[in-house]
């Protein structure tokens, strides 16, 4: 809402829901004054007057503000002349091999560029709002991901000032947040334990816990949130918050540690008139009371969001159209001739006229559309107007608004107190230690396995089906030929089991590859504490599986009895189980969706199986595919299980035919038949750990390797 001056307001009419226990509404009018200090609500009901309240009570409805830690810095960002460009690559699917080599010589000689921003200028200042719109593909967003640090601009350094200094994007990440359009949230954990978790990861250790559930119960109460506290955020399958409370999820996940600006892409799509216009008013208290920058792309605005905006920058195909408050646009407009319809709000009619002349190949827009006053065919009709001439004209409003604006007393820049502050946090990166971003990772990581029922369930009855069917199937095979080859397609058939139901470990890391990528990129945690941290929760959870399988089959089938053999078995169907997930979430770390990767995983699972010896042996295999023989997640657990089986055999035990009370084939007899040394089975194991080590570290290393990447 913009003042018109002292002691003046402006009003806007708002739908007030009473009490659960009536049905009745009340019609409310929200007053903002001129000072930014208060906004009052007021009605008249049976000659009942409603006091007034504070600016932070609109968004959510509190009988008191919030309390919230001061910031003593402000920041304003200055944006001179912006561009940002992209290198177009021509496709050569239809060429040949010397036509694609040229083309490939041509374009790193050419290297076209297409620009997507282009002398972009622009302040946002403490305090203040500032929208940026635009019809699709303006530039808008491009434009949000430079100004958070996400992309590097074309531009030189000094094409970004942050308090008159040019932005260092790795300090500027951290007194800065950026919520993107779509929403990043776990939708088994409730709103407090969503902004409790992001206030342990982005706030320092050395602010107590208590601080911590006061900040994340405060910054409820300014987001209108404390009535959905304890409510899952939800999905398509779990029912949870709504869209605008799940937006304001996404919010205060980013200003829990307190930014000083606040970028949104988008932040009222896909919402309802309502929900949007109080996501909206809920930035503008936040700006006001926190004197907080923030920066807000928008598309298509209603008129009572209009007024909580203070400045709009509209863009058209990379170009600034309009830099200034709605009033100056409004004017612009009116003095080349044009008014808006009464339905329409001024940006809207100027995003459509600029969609206009961008579709039409003459850049012009012809005046019969709503010229002041004038009708088709009329002698006083104005002359075409190009782009430039519609929306940069400077009528005599202009200059007023222009010099109203910079007569405005400017905020503390704090220049040296950003630059002190870039000095002394040179060394430092996370709020945290690795230690307490792995505690806090691995307690959200099992909340999160333990409230997701389905998986649960489903591995339970798994482990207990298998472990009974398979019992059940090659129960007592007992000895001799028979009870040999039993003994070999069991362990065979145990270990295809165990490998290939680990893929059901691969949505669960896909759903969190959206979330950690979000993560990261904003500095929460390192990529490091994440992979410690789900290592560490799938082992009680992996142990679980294995004891749940083993304890029936190993019976039933009728294994060694010796107990050592037992635990050893039980140990290597963990460790197993550990290696496959590992392997999974190796696989997860690069693949994009659910088909790319259980196609992956099932060819490797194949492969391993086919290279593990059980087929074909290793010396009648060909050269060339020892390596896969040597690598196969098949051959060491095998061996592992056979050299466990036969070495704790009783000697009386025979797998073979008996001649005079003398057996001819025992269980040594038989490992030595496949080439297996009793003494390997620990060796075999430490392979294995190795094994689950080595994809662990391959997944950390892709994983760093998509966040660099990203940044620049």
């Amino acid at each position: 809402m913009a003042c018109l001056g002292k002691g003046k307001f402006r009003e806007m009419e708002t739908e007030k829901k009473a009490t659960q226990t009536t049905n009745t509404t009340t019609r409310s009018k929200i007053v903002c004054c001129c000072s930014g200090e208060c906004t009052g609500v007021t009605s008249k009901d049976s000659g009942r007057l409603y006091p007034y309240i504070k600016a932070s009570q609109v968004a959510g409805g509190l009988p008191s503000p919030s309390p919230s830690p001061s910031r003593s810095t402000s920041y304003e960002i200055e944006v001179r002349n912006l561009s940002y460009k992209i290198v177009k690559i021509e496709g050569t699917s239809k060429k040949g091999m010397l036509q694609s080599v040229r083309a490939e010589a041509a374009r790193y000689r050419s290297k076209p560029s297409h620009y997507l921003l282009k002398h972009v200028t622009c302040t946002a200042r403490p305090g203040e709002i500032l929208a940026v719109a635009g019809q699709s593909g303006a530039g808008k967003s491009t434009l949000l991901e430079v100004l958070a640090g996400r992309i590097q601009p074309s531009s030189p350094s000094s094409s970004i000032l942050v308090n008159g200094l040019p932005m260092d994007m790795q300090k500027f990440r951290r007194i800065s947040g950026y919520v993107m359009q779509d929403d990043a949230l776990f939708p088994v954990l409730t709103v407090r334990e969503t902004l409790l978790y992001s206030a342990r990861l982005r706030l320092p250790s050395s602010v107590p816990m208590k601080e911590k559930v006061i900040r994340v119960k405060a910054l409820m109460n300014e987001l209108g949130l404390s009535h959905v506290a304890n409510t899952r955020i939800g999905n398509e399958t779990i029912r949870g918050v709504s869209g605008g409370e799940r937006r304001r999820v996404s919010i205060g996940v980013d200003v829990i540690h307190d930014p000083a600006v606040l970028i949104l892409d988008e932040p009222t799509s896909g919402l309802d008139s309502a929900a949007a216009l109080h996501v909206v008013a809920m930035l503008r208290t936040m700006a006001v009371s926190h004197n907080r920058t923030i920066i807000l792309s928008i598309h298509q605005p209603g008129y009572r969001i209009l007024q909580l905006i203070h400045s709009v920058l509209l863009l058209a195909r990379g170009s600034v159209v309009h830099n200034g408050p709605l009033e100056l646009l409004s004017s612009r407009l009116a003095a080349a001739g044009h008014i808006v319809p009464p339905q329409v709000n001024v940006l809207e009619y100027a995003i459509d006229a600029v969609d206009s002349l961008n579709s039409d190949e003459s850049g012009i827009i012809f005046p019969t559309i709503n010229v002041v006053g004038k009708q088709q065919g009329s002698s006083n009709i104005l002359p075409e107007l190009t782009l430039k001439e519609l929306f940069q004209l400077e009528p005599s409003l202009a200059h007023e608004y222009a010099a109203s604006s910079n007569s405005s007393p400017s905020p503390d820049r704090g220049g040296d107190d950003l630059e002190q502050q870039q000095k002394s946090d040179s060394s430092v990166t996370f709020a945290n230690s690795s230690a307490t971003e792995v505690m806090v990772l691995a307690h959200r990581f099992a909340i999160n396995i333990i409230r997701s029922r389905q998986l649960l369930i489903a591995r339970t009855v798994q482990g207990i089906a298998a472990g009974l069917g398979l019992g059940s199937i090659f129960i007592k095979m007992g000895y001799g030929t028979r009870g040999a080859s039993e003994r070999a397609g069991f362990l065979a058939f145990t270990l295809t089991f165990l490998l290939t139901s680990s893929i059901e470990a691969l949505p669960i890391f896909l759903e969190e590859s959206h979330i950690l990528a979000r993560e990261t990129s904003r500095g929460a945690y390192r990529v490091w504490s994440y992979v410690v941290a789900n290592t560490i929760v799938f082992f009680p959870f992996l142990f679980f599986l294995a004891t749940l399988f083993t304890v029936p089959v190993y019976w039933l089938v009728g294994l060694s009895s010796n107990y050592h053999a037992f635990l050893f078995f039980l140990l290597t169907v963990w460790i197993t189980l550990i290696a496959a997930n590992s392997f999974i979430a190796f696989i997860s770390s690069f693949v994009t969706d659910f088909i790319l990767g259980n196609s992956l995983v099932t060819g490797f699972m194949g492969a391993f199986f086919l290279f593990s010896g059980y087929f074909i042996s290793k010396e009648n295999m060909p050269k060339y595919w020892l390596l896969m023989h040597y690598t196969s997640l098949f051959k060491y657990p095998l061996d592992t299980l056979l050299i466990n089986e036969y070495t704790h055999i009783k000697a009386h035990e025979c797998f073979g035919p008996v001649y005079v009370d003398k057996c001819f084939l025992t269980g040594p007899d038989i490992l030595l038949d496949l080439g297996l040394n009793k003494e390997n089975k620990w060796v075999n194991l430490c392979i294995m750990v190795g094994f689950a080590i080595a994809y662990r570290l391959l997944c950390y290393a892709v994983l760093q390797f998509k966040l660099l990447r990203r940044r620049r």
